[in-house]
């Protein structure tokens, strides 16, 4: 398992993380032995990354009860703003930024979170400021230890350029890659930590068929983008693997710090791994590049 640094953090994380919305949302509150046995392999694996949300069905309340123990072993990251118990004004109001996080602690029976994320706000949310000062006031107090932003497009920019972040975590895959116009270079040029979410796109890289067909989810509206960007002929570089071609594609940016991918199956996690430590060639990297200019340089990141 490769390492690096998430940004300026200090914390030295596995470059392949798991994302916890696929457990969250299909697994029950009684899943705690299959989520101790993803979590467990991931850990005896070297992945020491878990990203998490408060809105994120009963996931944080797994981790707590599947791998609090070994609480010492992995960097955790979760989100809070919106969808709280009890809130008003969609979450983002100070009082109840801070009830979030009092309530993430308490699922993940964890004294502290090493990141916590504003999840997915609007710019004059992010201007009118509650919820950044509740973030900063929480760190004061012991319970985060840094400030990340979780969002898209312009809102994300200027979570970037606002000085007030240590990360931001963002899509980015091979059919959305917005965050090239600009988003890359405020993090790099600020030394921040990128998290990238979404970056198998859902598997439906050269998929056959539609994995939502009814357009409930990212599935349907990445397989439409995929086909444009695809074509019909594989990429000059291009892995025969497409897992391995949509995985390796977003780590082949230095930006990134780490690729979160979500499973309920420990078996996928050895292949993820695997994947993760062959980099794809940057023929393929900028072949890519010119496709998604080509066809769906003016598509939005998928929020």
């Amino acid at each position: 398992m490769t390492y690096t640094e998430l940004g300026s953090t200090g914390l030295s994380i596995s470059r392949l993380g798991v994302g916890m919305a696929e457990i969250g949302f299909q697994l029950s509150a009684d899943d705690v032995e299959t989520t101790r046995r993803v979590l467990g392999r991931a850990l005896d694996l070297g992945i020491n990354f878990i990203d998490t949300a408060g809105c994120y069905g009963v996931a944080e309340a797994l981790i707590g009860q599947a791998v609090a123990g070994r609480r010492g072993e992995f960097v955790l990251a979760s989100k809070t703003g919106h969808m709280t118990d009890g809130c008003s004004d969609d979450g983002w109001d100070y009082e109840s930024v801070l009830a979030s996080i009092d309530r993430s602690l308490q699922r993940m029976q964890t004294e502290v979170i090493d990141l916590m994320q504003l999840h997915t706000c609007d710019i004059p949310t992010l201007e009118r400021g509650e919820a950044i000062r509740a973030l900063k006031d929480a760190k004061a107090q012991g319970k985060i230890r840094f400030l990340g932003y979780s969002g898209d497009n312009e809102a994300a920019i200027w979570a970037a350029r606002s000085g007030e972040f240590d990360v931001i975590q963002t899509s980015f895959n091979l059919v959305d890659q917005g965050a090239r116009r600009g988003l890359l270079q405020e993090v790099r040029s600020r030394s921040l930590g990128l998290i990238a979410k979404r970056p198998i796109l859902n598997g439906v890289w050269r998929a056959e068929s539609d994995p939502d067909p009814y357009g409930n989810g990212y599935g349907s509206e990445y397989f439409q983008r995929q086909k444009k960007v695809a074509g019909s002929d594989r990429l000059p570089g291009e892995p025969n693997d497409r897992i391995a071609a949509s995985l390796g594609f977003t780590l082949g940016h230095p930006e990134v710090s780490v690729a979160i991918v979500g499973t309920k199956n420990p078996d996928h996690l050895q292949s993820n791994i695997s994947i993760a430590d062959d980099p794809v060639s940057d023929e393929f990297i900028s072949a890519a590049h010119e496709a998604f200019d080509r066809f769906g340089g003016s598509w939005e990141q998928r929020s």
